[in-house]
């Protein structure tokens, strides 16, 4: 009996070393590829964000389906983690849709560009992302919210709202919010139109329900304040909003950046004291030229750099859309350019693209690397040939 009970043991044994030898580990970044988590599966986690905690990255994304209907959430938001950032561990679905039709994100609801940022204050792990209500295409135009205890969850919803609702921007022209201009006075995208726009044609239109909000990003300061960055009015403006100090809620403060300017998929990070970010133009699922922008104050204004691509494929920012910008923990001045291929037909295949950031002066540049991993932040950047044009990537 011993002798059979040895010979499972090792049998056992012998298995879990075959797993482990199974699934090769990542020790570099290859953009534009499947890349597997060390269960050996491509990791679904579009749109997404990262957040660091204790030693510990955390890839908080879009959980998507195969087929046409993949980029409604059937499951919710995924998470995996990391202490390389190449290998990740996949920790499952942190906020679960629901299946009480009254609910806000009942499965089948949009779920997009999940972000979580830790609150020192309160020891709370909340989550914003871009929420629209099932079966109404993209009209609620909405942000939820979301809080743990812990960063892998279970996330449990609060609610979702239309920001800023009631209060005017900081930089608009104080002439400008009585101004008489209607909708139906206008023909769309005529220069008259886009100059009401600017004007601030769609923040009066929505003032009293509150401002739209689509795709998202959260960004925390130096000094522990946050902010809700979205783009708005129609995805023509973006929206810059403090946060309270519980990161829960709306203070009501808030600016526009680059009105009637057609900017999605912000994404932002901070260096030498100024603010930069990079966001992408509406093409639907198509790539486009990114952008880029950069500040002293998060208030603005913001000065247009132009495309931060450079280089072949540069001109569709390597098949990819911005979604998040990701500070390299214990290197100066290391930022990756977080993107998504997004794969409208299979949104489960869609692929990742993750370039090291360098900097000429205060601007963002983006160069392809086929492979590369965090020494290039040690030494000087390598050329690399251009990206395969596979995949496609860009606003909803």
């Amino acid at each position: 009996m011993k002798k059979h009970v040895n010979f499972l043991i090792l049998l056992l044994f012998l298995g879990v070393q075959v797993m482990a030898q199974g699934v090769k580990k990542n020790t570099s970044i290859r953009s534009g590829e499947l890349w597997p988590d060390t269960d050996g599966k491509h990791i679904n986690a579009h749109g997404g964000g990262v957040l660091f905690h204790k030693g510990k990255y955390y890839w908080f994304g879009e959980h998507k389906t195969a087929g046409r209907g993949g980029n409604s959430t059937l499951f919710g938001v995924g998470a995996y983690v990391s202490d390389d950032l190449y290998n990740w561990k996949n920790a499952g679905i942190v906020l679960k849709v629901e299946e009480d039709a009254s609910s806000e994100i009942v499965k089948g609801c949009v779920i997009e560009r999940p972000k979580v940022v830790y609150n020192q204050k309160t020891g709370k792990f909340v989550m914003w992302f871009h929420l629209e209500l099932k079966g109404k295409g993209y009209e609620a135009a909405r942000t939820g919210l979301a809080v743990s205890d812990s960063p892998t969850g279970p996330y449990t919803y609060v609610k979702s709202f239309r920001p800023n609702a009631g209060q005017w921007p900081m930089n608009l022209d104080p002439e400008l919010k009585h101004r008489t201009v209607g909708m139906e006075q206008l023909k769309w995208w005529t220069d008259e139109w886009r100059r009401e726009v600017e004007k601030g044609l769609f923040i009066r239109r929505d003032l009293e329900q509150g401002q739209m909000s689509r795709d998202m990003t959260v960004f925390v300061d130096d000094d522990g304040k946050a902010y809700h960055i979205h783009s708005s009015e129609e995805n023509l403006t973006l929206h810059i909003a403090e946060l309270t100090d519980d990161y829960m809620d709306f203070t009501g403060k808030w600016s526009v950046l680059a009105p009637a300017g057609h900017n999605e998929a912000p994404a932002i990070g901070k260096r030498n004291g100024k603010y930069f970010m990079i966001t992408s133009g509406c093409t639907g699922w198509e790539p486009n030229e990114a952008r880029s922008f950069v500040a002293e104050s998060i208030w603005g204004p913001w000065k247009p750099l132009g495309n931060p691509a450079v280089g072949e494929g540069a001109d569709r920012t390597f098949e990819s859309q911005s979604t998040y910008i990701l500070p390299v923990q214990g290197k100066k001045d290391a930022f990756i350019f977080m993107a998504d291929r997004w794969r409208p037909r299979n949104p489960i295949d869609g692929r990742y693209v993750w370039l090291p950031l360098e900097f000429e002066g205060d601007k963002p540049v983006l160069k392809w690397q086929d492979e590369w991993s965090l020494d290039v932040f040690n030494t000087k950047y390598k050329k690399k040939s251009a990206p395969a044009a596979k995949g496609k990537a860009s606003a909803k």
